[in-house]
Formats: structure tokens, sequence, C-alpha cells
């Protein structure tokens, strides 16, 4: 049984050390164009030391500014690191809408944009990947790396993570949206899927319209024996659902 988050956990704390956050530009070959990014690094961030790296992703109707608009990640992240509950890691939001025109603006189900939704692998694995290892003292191996997301982000975390376990070993999907591909085509080998990942967490809201879909993975997990976190829990399609995900989910990475 997986407790939901403990009360205050997503609220501002006085005196406490805090992590920093900033927006980066980098050069995304996959788009053509320079491409924006949120980055928190922790409390006591130093270059000295190396850091894994938690991908996190938005939604539809979303932005690499959304987690930090309406999800207060660095505010959850400082109270857990000052409970000392989570493991030192840098945390960046990308925009997963690789295309020129990234805004969440006009017709979000436009066809061109859906199709961004899954260009945006290319630009994780080829573009943000490498300017992130180079510019953040990051640990570079698959252990170390970790993506997760909401609605069409939790989606893409698992469509991107599944498909590319060469680089993540941690993957997280909360209230994943009709994006998300087929268990089976997901999860193809079960054996070294199951041998490869160190997490694989599927959550959801009870009140949910969309769990099915979560469901339904879930299901087939359990059917094929791939270890996996499955949470069901209470809410809809909507924030506080995401961030309890987001307390709950960060405290097992890197461990």
């Amino acid at each position: 049984m997986i407790a939901s988050a403990s009360a205050g956990f997503d609220q501002y704390r006085d005196h406490i050390t805090r992590g920093k956050v900033e927006t980066i530009e980098y050069d995304s070959r996959t788009v053509g164009i320079v491409r924006k990014a949120m980055v928190y690094t922790p409390p006591g961030f130093s270059s000295e030391q190396t850091y894994p790296v938690l991908y996190l992703l938005h939604g539809i109707g979303g932005d690499e500014t959304e987690w930090h608009t309406h999800g207060s990640p660095q505010i959850i992240l400082d109270n857990l690191y000052s409970d000392n509950l989570i493991q030192p890691m840098i945390v960046v939001c990308p925009n997963g809408r690789a295309m020129i025109n990234d805004r969440a603006e006009g017709d979000l189900f436009d066809p061109e944009k859906i199709r961004a939704f899954e260009r945006f692998e290319s630009d994780l694995i080829q573009d943000l990947i490498p300017h992130i290892e180079s510019r953040y003292p990051v640990d570079e191996t698959r252990d170390m790396r970790a993506i997760a997301g909401l609605s069409m982000g939790g989606g893409q975390s698992l469509n991107i993570g599944l498909r590319n376990l060469e680089y993540f070993a941690w993957v997280g999907a909360f209230s994943a949206a009709p994006n998300t591909k087929t268990p089976e085509v997901l999860i193809s080998e079960p054996d070294k899927a199951s041998s490869l990942l160190s997490l694989l967490w599927v959550s959801c809201g009870d009140q949910d319209n969309l769990i099915q879909i979560s469901v339904d993975l879930h299901e087939y997990l359990k059917q094929q024996g791939v270890p996996h976190i499955w949470y069901e829990e209470s809410g809809g399609h909507d924030w506080p659902v995401w961030k309890n995900d987001l307390y709950l989910f960060s405290q097992r990475l890197f461990k």
C-alpha cells in the first residue's frame, strides 16, 4: 500500500536550503532551431560531483514551463531534500512538442503537433541529452538517467523510455494519455525489460477518464511478470494527482 504525500509537501518552507531553476537553450538538429528547457539543480549543487538526471515531461497543453507554473517541482524537491528523502539529482523540464512553433496554442490536437510529440524522441536522445551532459556534471550511465511525465508526457515517457532502455533505467508515467503505445509494443521483450529496468512506475487517478490506458498496461505487465509499481490514487486528470506522483516517484529514484 502506497501512502499519498504528507500534508504540506508542496508548500514553501522558510529556512531551508534551496535548489536553483534556470532556463537554458540548446541547438536542436532534429527541429532545426534553438529550443528551451528548464533545469533544476539541487540544494548544495557542486560542479565537483556528478549527478543523476530526471527528464520530466509536460502534457499536451503545456511547454517547458508547465511543471514549474502548475506543479511546484522545485518546492516539492527542496522539501524532500530538507527531509533527507531523495537523492541529489538534476531535473530537466523540456518542451515535448518538437516543432518550430512549439508553443501550446491553437488546435492542440492538430496532426502536425501530435507528430511533434513523437519527434521529440529524436530531439531528446540526439540533442537535449548530449547538451545537458556537456553543460552539467552529470553521470552519463543509463542507471543514472530517468524519464517521467504527466498525461501526454506520461505516454511519451513510456514510448521513449521503454524503447530506449540503453538510455533509461527509470521510467514513470503519471496518467498516461492515448498517445501511449499498446502494452505489447511497449514491452515486446518482457525478460529484457525486466532485467534492464530499475523502476517502472505506472499511476493514475481513480476518477480519471483515461485510467483504462494505465490499467491495461498494468495488467499486461503483471501477466508478463515485469516488475513495476502500480499506483491507483484518489483524484482525476489534474495537478493534485501529478504533484503527488512526483513526490512519491522522486523518492524511489537512483537508490
